[in-house]
C-alpha cells in the first residue's frame, strides 16, 4: 500500500512539475530574418526574455548567411519592438544597435577626464574597445555589408589608439 501511495505522489508530481515547467526557449530554425525574427519575437513574449542575449545572436548568424544592407533596418526594429515591449531600456537598445551597426564606439562613452580615469585602466579601454571593433565588424562587415562603415570603425580605433597614448604619456610627465 505504502508504495501505491510513493506512486500516485511521485506522479502526482512529476506531472506538477511539468506544468509550471518553463517554455522551452529555441532559438530560431530558419535562414531568413524575417521569419528568424518573428520566431524570436514569439519566444521572446513567451516568457523566454532572459534568453535575449542568446536569441540577438541567433538573429546575427541568420544575418550573415544572407548578408545586405537592409540588416541593418531588420536589426533596428527589432530593437525597437523589444524597448517597446519593456524587455530593453531605450538605452540597452541603443547600445545594441550602436555597438554592432554604427561606427561610433560605446566602450568610449561619457566625459571622463583621461587622466584620472581612463588612463589607469588604458589597457582594459583598448581591449573593450577591440572586442567591440570585432562586433563591429560582425554587424557593419558581415550582416549589413557596410565596408566603409567598417573601416571607418577601424581607422577610429586605431586613432584613440594613438591619442590615448598620447595623453596617457602626457599624463604621466605631468605628475
Amino acid at each position: 500500500m505504502k508504495s501505491a501511495t510513493l506512486l500516485v505522489a511521485f506522479t502526482a508530481f512529476a506531472l506538477a512539475s511539468c506544468a509550471s515547467s518553463p517554455p522551452p526557449c529555441e532559438g530560431p530554425q530558419t535562414r531568413n530574418l524575417a521569419a528568424a525574427v518573428d520566431h524570436v519575437k514569439g519566444a521572446l513574449g513567451n516568457g523566454c526574455a532572459a534568453h535575449f542575449d542568446r536569441y540577438y545572436d541567433d538573429l546575427l548568424r541568420t544575418a550573415e548567411g544572407d548578408p545586405k544592407p537592409e540588416n541593418k533596418r531588420v536589426f533596428s526594429e527589432f530593437l525597437v519592438w523589444s524597448a517597446d515591449e519593456g524587455i530593453l531600456s531605450q538605452r540597452q537598445a541603443k547600445e545594441y544597435y550602436n555597438r554592432y551597426f554604427n561606427v561610433k564606439f560605446m566602450t568610449l562613452q561619457g566625459d571622463y577626464n583621461n587622466c584620472s580615469h581612463t588612463c589607469p585602466r588604458r589597457d582594459r579601454v583598448l581591449l573593450d574597445m577591440e572586442r567591440e571593433l570585432g562586433d563591429k565588424e560582425r554587424g557593419l562587415l558581415k550582416v549589413s555589408l557596410d565596408n566603409s562603415g567598417y573601416y571607418r570603425a577601424d581607422e577610429l580605433f586605431k586613432e584613440v589608439e594613438l591619442v590615448l597614448e598620447a595623453t596617457c604619456t602626457a599624463c604621466a610627465a605631468g605628475r
